[in-house]
């Protein structure tokens, strides 16, 4: 189970785990907490507003989930960039409701403290409040993304997952979310082309995910 704030989270953060897993024949649910409906990006030119952006975005998502293999999307409808100051019990109890449910042996989430975005942040807070409030047989694996300055912290991951074999699915899935992707990934080809290193690096970044664990209580 992928559980995660926003649209295109899912593909930009896990998209590669969730391929190889689909690739292996491993079911996969994809929670998002919100339409990302207050995203500032809407095209480049831009082909949305304020107004069509939220259903734009659940179309890009899907379409991301289908190119994934991702057959079970569910949507929390949370409002965009007020995930944080949701009741976090409340949030946890949304969340470990869907648990019970599915029965997932994994989950894939942000890192409570070390993933930059207020949503991220408060997102895996609830995943790790939702799992530990489980009874501890029934607690499934909780492997989280982390990203930013904070790693410093962190130290280094204790899993590094090699999505080369399938990171031509995860690009396919990233373009699907064109109206945050378009414009981003047309300025890093323009510097790509111009850079043989950073087009090395920017190869590098998309074909490994890293990931911490959380420890079970």
């Amino acid at each position: 189970m992928v559980i995660l704030p926003h649209p295109d989270d899912e593909t930009l953060a896990c998209g590669g785990s969730i391929a190889l897993h689909r690739k292996a024949g491993t079911p996969v649910t994809v929670v998002c907490g919100t339409l990302g409906e207050m995203g500032r990006n809407m095209g480049k030119p831009p082909f949305a507003t304020r107004e069509s952006l939220p259903a734009l975005r659940e179309k890009e998502l899907r379409e991301a989930c289908a190119l994934l293999g991702v057959t079970d999307l569910r949507l929390m409808g949370l409002r965009d960039k007020t995930v944080e100051f949701v009741d976090p019990e409340w949030l946890a109890g949304r969340i470990r409701a869907y648990l019970e449910e599915v029965e997932p042996s994994l989950v894939l989430t942000y890192h409570p403290l070390y993933s930059v975005h207020p949503d991220h942040m408060a997102m895996g807070a609830a995943v790790v409040r939702a799992v530990d409030s489980l009874p501890p047989e029934a607690r499934p694996a909780v492997h989280m993304r982390a990203f930013g300055s904070g790693l410093i912290n962190l130290g280094p991951p204790d899993l590094a997952v090699d999505c080369a074999p399938v990171l031509e699915r995860k690009m396919a899935a990233a373009a699907a979310h064109r109206s945050q992707t378009q414009g981003m990934f047309a300025r890093m080809e323009a510097k790509a082309a111009e850079d043989p290193a950073f087009r090395e690096q920017q190869l590098k970044q998309r074909s490994i995910e890293n990931y911490w664990f959380h420890a079970k209580g």
